[in-house]
């Protein structure tokens, strides 16, 4: 957005006006559309895009009709054992991710059937992988905002045999020589800030910290991931240029590689090992902290691939945590419940 910024701003105004107040644009007209045009209006009228793009695109387009893969199939599971540091915690992730979207939906007013959403998501996985594609499917994420935006269940059917369509026929490049990124991505990060302010909203007060801690390993694995990037576009690497060199430059590479390393599970660990020490069950905090420590010990997290004792330093730190958490929970303060306000949630319930 910010690289196009006279094209992305005033598509994010309309995008803000349009979701979040309850300003209608004449004839009910759908907001989405609306900023999607007046975007590529922009972008095509200010010279950011161009026509022989299009040109191009338009003689690249081919029907592809999926067909059985097994072969690729098995012969990627061959393969599969040092994937599994990142293999795990994304499946991890999804389970979790759906649990968490059917729970967002069902605090707009909307309740679905979890064991048949999840039985539906993997088989999709399955069905998907047999035909080739690396890519799973997914619950809709940011529930509340598509209902706000006047999405039905038609709306998702119409996505998906759209989407469908434009895979099969290869018109994807077609639309990216159409449409600008910067008239895009403000939709995209309108359900960003739904979503973020959701998971603020849906959670008691207290929890709030609990939020930012989860947040933290997924910023640090985005943070190394840039830092890699761009040391790679130069033609060196972090162990190239050496950590000393790295942190006299302010970069702190070491602490957010090893924080960011598994950042899924990680997020999900620290989010869970803070909401029990807010809630003073610092036993129960031990015991998540004693759950990281494993995983940190065999590399499913904190670490770049699975191995034993992949990185014992921080496996001993959670234990350290642990004990600290077991120390604090024989005062006498510990004793006292915590109680957590429902009222203190304002997402609509």
């Amino acid at each position: 957005m910010w690289e196009a910024a006279w094209i992305g701003l005033p598509v994010l105004a309309i995008i803000l006006i349009g979701f979040f107040t309850d300003v209608k644009l004449p004839g009910n007209i759908p907001v989405g559309l609306v900023a999607l045009l007046v975007g590529t209006a922009i972008g095509w009228i200010g010279g950011f895009m161009s026509a022989p793009d299009v040109s191009k695109a338009v003689s690249d387009i081919a029907i592809g009709i999926p067909d059985l893969r097994l072969d690729l199939l098995f012969s990627g599971l061959a393969h599969l054992a040092p994937l599994l540091g990142t293999a795990i915690p994304l499946g991890v992730y999804n389970f979790t991710e759906a649990m968490s979207n059917v729970e967002s939906a069902a605090a707009a007013g909307d309740n679905y059937n979890l064991r048949s959403v999840l039985l539906a998501d993997g088989a999709g996985a399955v069905i998907g992988s047999a035909f080739g594609s690396p890519f799973p499917p997914a619950v809709y994420i940011g529930h509340p905002g598509w209902k706000d935006a006047g999405g039905r269940a038609g709306y998702s059917l119409a996505s998906g045999v759209v989407v469908g369509l434009l895979c099969f026929l290869g018109l994807f490049g077609v639309l990216a020589a159409l449409l600008p990124v910067p008239a895009i991505v403000p939709i995209l990060l309108y359900i960003g800030l739904l979503i973020g302010a959701q998971a603020f909203q849906a959670v008691p007060r207290l929890h709030a910290v609990a939020v930012v801690a989860a947040l933290l390993p997924n910023l640090a694995q985005w943070a190394s991931g840039l830092i890699d990037n761009a040391l790679n576009a130069a033609g060196t690497s972090a162990a190239k240029v050496g950590m000393d060199a790295l942190g006299g430059a302010g970069v702190v590479y070491d602490g957010l590689q090893t924080l960011g390393e598994g950042a899924i599970l990680v997020g999900l660990l620290l989010g869970t090992m803070v909401t029990f020490i807010l809630e003073k069950k610092f036993r129960y905090a031990a015991l998540a902290a004693v759950v990281a420590a494993a995983l940190s010990f065999i590399g499913l997290i904190h670490a770049p691939e699975i191995a034993w004792a992949a990185n014992p330093q921080v496996a001993l730190g959670y234990l350290f945590f642990a004990v600290v958490c077991l120390a604090y929970s024989l005062l006498p303060a510990a004793k006292e419940p915590v109680t957590v306000d429902e009222s203190d949630i304002v997402a609509g319930h």
